[in-house]
């Protein structure tokens, strides 16, 4: 196994971690001051694993470019890895707000479409590194 093989799926079962915490904050509801701190903080962690193990991704498939969030994101969808790159570049972006929303307003305002359409993506970009055999679990979701 080649050094960019084992990168790309440590990283990826570092995402796995990430993601099953997030997804058990996401099935919360009524959250209080605390348990939405825990969501924000599980959340920032799980985008940034997403694109760090889609660029190693990417590496491990012989693609040379800037790494870069928005680049990463953005050739995985041009090379037919993904196709909802905006999803995830929307959550990036709701990652640096709710990096610096120290009232908690920030996060009202985005919830919605963190649970809507960012959770989603990652959902099914966790189903991806599933398929390419990335991660453990395989029966997570029952659609």
């Amino acid at each position: 196994m080649s050094e960019q093989d084992i990168r790309w799926k440590q990283r990826a079962q570092n995402f796995e971690l990430a993601f099953l915490r997030l997804k058990e904050a996401m099935e919360m509801e009524e959250l209080n001051e605390l348990e939405r701190n825990g969501l924000i903080q599980r959340f920032e962690f799980t985008i940034e694993l997403a694109w760090k193990v889609l660029k190693d991704y990417l590496e491990h498939k012989g693609f040379e470019f800037n790494p870069s969030p928005k680049d990463t994101i953005r050739l995985a969808q041009q090379s037919k890895f993904i196709n909802y790159a905006q999803e995830l570049l929307d959550g990036l972006q709701i990652r640096n707000e709710l990096s610096h929303d120290y009232s908690g307003e920030k996060f009202e305002t985005r919830e919605q479409q963190l649970r809507e359409e960012t959770w989603p993506a990652l959902q099914k970009l966790y189903r991806f590194f599933v398929s390419e055999g990335g991660t453990n679990q395989t029966d997570l979701f029952h659609d």
